[in-house]
């Protein structure tokens, strides 16, 4: 068992930064990965960024690539996604996640076993 819970949501004009914290408890002495997942109203749940247990790997999509930073803290059990840049088009659901996915599935939702409550960003113009 891993519950997340996530942090740092908001609302943050355009151009704006927001630091988004996800804290593991429970079973934290596996080696799981991690990410960050999000949601549009009207779209699919899709990837933002993903780092391995080791902190030694990260991966972004496209769409943030540049912007966003993922990293984690193994001593504190928490992952943190620092957006900057923020665009109107970064609204949505953030969820973070914990899982065993392999390096070419960071970004597939099925790979990840536990999921936070998600948090709101919002992106103002």
């Amino acid at each position: 068992q891993v519950q997340l819970v996530e942090s740092g949501g908001g609302l943050v004009q355009a151009g704006g930064s927001l630091r988004l914290s996800c804290a593991a408890s429970g079973r934290t002495f596996s080696r799981y990965a991690m990410g960050w997942f999000r949601q549009a109203p009207g779209k699919e749940r899709e990837f933002v960024a993903a780092i391995s247990w080791s902190g030694g790997d990260t991966y972004y999509s496209d769409s943030v690539k540049g912007r966003f930073a993922i990293s984690k803290d193994n001593a504190k059990n928490t992952v943190y996604l620092q957006m900057n840049s923020l665009k109107p088009e970064d609204t949505a659901v953030y969820y973070c996640a914990a899982g065993w996915p392999t390096a070419h599935a960071m970004g597939l939702t099925s790979f990840y076993d536990y999921w936070g409550q998600g948090t709101q960003v919002t992106v103002s113009s």
